[in-house]
């Protein structure tokens, strides 16, 4: 537990956030989440729609390579993109990588079981692919937002594209979801008109994000396990 907090404590502020952020229960729940399940990945692994590589520090891999689609909803500067694919074929061979990683794209993409297929081309046999995608989130990458899946409509997607499981979790409960909905409908609406203002931002920042964030993680001891809505799906899949 240590080492993975030791570890996790080297990935950028704006994915290990502190209750001072706006995403922190989504965020949050990804990061424990990833760090868990990042002992599956080992080995080549890709990162499918890597973006900025968040999670590349979690991931004990002796090749890493960073594959993402450009899009008009997602501009691509300053992220670490080794390889462009075209939405369909990703151009690699077949049987490339020991593993996948693919955090919060399943939703970005239209045609998941056909994409589906060709991740699974280029994993070797028994290679494992770890994936998380919301449940509960606000559009955003527009126009390139799709779906939001439930865990069982995962399971069927994965297992008819030639996956077998090996975890299905959801990060998150009720009480986490209503607050973090709530801060974020108060940030996205307000926090850009106030930020230009040093005291008023800070102030926000305490009243609308930090103090809901603490009472949210109160009401989220309460819930206990109340998870019929939840943040994000996370899955470790094995190639069969």
């Amino acid at each position: 537990m240590k080492e993975e907090l030791k570890i996790a404590g080297k990935i950028s502020p704006d994915f290990r956030p502190s209750i001072f952020h706006p995403y922190y229960f989504i965020r949050r729940g990804l990061l424990k989440a990833i760090s868990k399940n990042s002992i599956y990945l080992k080995g080549s692994v890709m990162d499918f729609g890597c973006g900025s590589k968040p999670y590349r520090k979690l991931i004990h891999a002796s090749e890493y390579i960073g594959v993402d689609f450009m899009n008009e909803g997602h501009p691509h500067e300053n992220e670490q993109i080794d390889i462009y694919y075209n939405g369909r074929t990703i151009p690699l061979p077949d049987e490339r990588f020991d593993g996948v990683i693919s955090s919060e794209v399943f939703e970005h993409i239209f045609n998941l079981p056909e994409v589906l297929k060709e991740i699974h081309r280029v994993m070797k046999k028994d290679g494992v692919l770890l994936a998380t995608c919301p449940f509960v989130w606000k559009e955003h990458e527009i126009p390139n937002d799709y779906a939001r899946y439930t865990v069982f409509a995962l399971e069927d997607i994965l297992t008819k594209s030639g996956f077998e499981k090996i975890v299905i979790e959801k990060t998150g409960n009720f009480a986490e979801v209503l607050f973090q909905l709530n801060i974020v409908f108060f940030y996205d609406k307000f926090y850009k008109k106030l930020n230009r203002i040093f005291l008023v931002k800070h102030i926000f920042l305490l009243l609308f994000v930090a103090i809901p964030n603490l009472l949210g993680r109160l009401f989220s001891k309460l819930a206990g396990n109340s998870k019929q809505m939840y943040l994000n799906n996370v899955i470790v899949f094995k190639k069969c």
